[in-house]
């Protein structure tokens, strides 16, 4: 009797896992810097994000050329639960809260020192080829922004 109740049970534990789809945008995307716009800019020379599964959350690592030719990295694993996790090295936030708007699109908002800065809403294509990040907000400096970055699938 107990066997196959408890057989029973890990099927039913195995269909609600699989049941949960990964997060959309998984894997290691590049910036398309001419069909990105930033405003005020100046536009970054060069950017990559790669976003990997760690249990429930997803990690996030982003590395920028800046238009005056800094090199930025920095990096975030958050749940996509809406709760607030740490950011390392982001000049416009040191906390981001993520959530799962709908299957292809995700927001994350961030703050510095307690204060909202920016929030960046990331939109996947249907075919998973293309990552659209529109950030809007006010940057770590003060400067309000409306940056549009699109990203191709490496």
């Amino acid at each position: 009797g107990s066997m196959v109740l408890a057989f029973a049970f890990g099927i039913a534990l195995a269909a609600v896992v699989v049941a949960q789809a990964p997060p959309p945008g998984l894997g290691t995307w590049t910036l398309n810097v001419v069909k990105s716009k930033f405003s005020p800019g100046p536009a970054a020379k060069s950017g990559s994000a790669t976003f990997t599964a760690v249990g429930s959350s997803i990690k996030a690592v982003v590395d920028t050329v800046t238009g005056d030719g800094q090199k930025v990295h920095w990096e975030y694993t958050a749940a996509l639960d809406g709760k607030p996790a740490p950011v390392t090295s982001n000049p416009d936030g040191d906390t981001v809260v993520a959530k799962l708007i709908n299957p292809t699109t995700i927001e994350t908002s961030y703050t510095l020192k307690g204060k909202p800065t920016t929030v960046n809403t990331r939109v996947y294509s249907a075919d998973g080829k293309t990552m659209t990040v529109t950030s809007v907000g006010t940057n770590g400096q003060g400067v309000k922004i409306n940056n549009v970055q699109v990203f191709e699938k490496r």
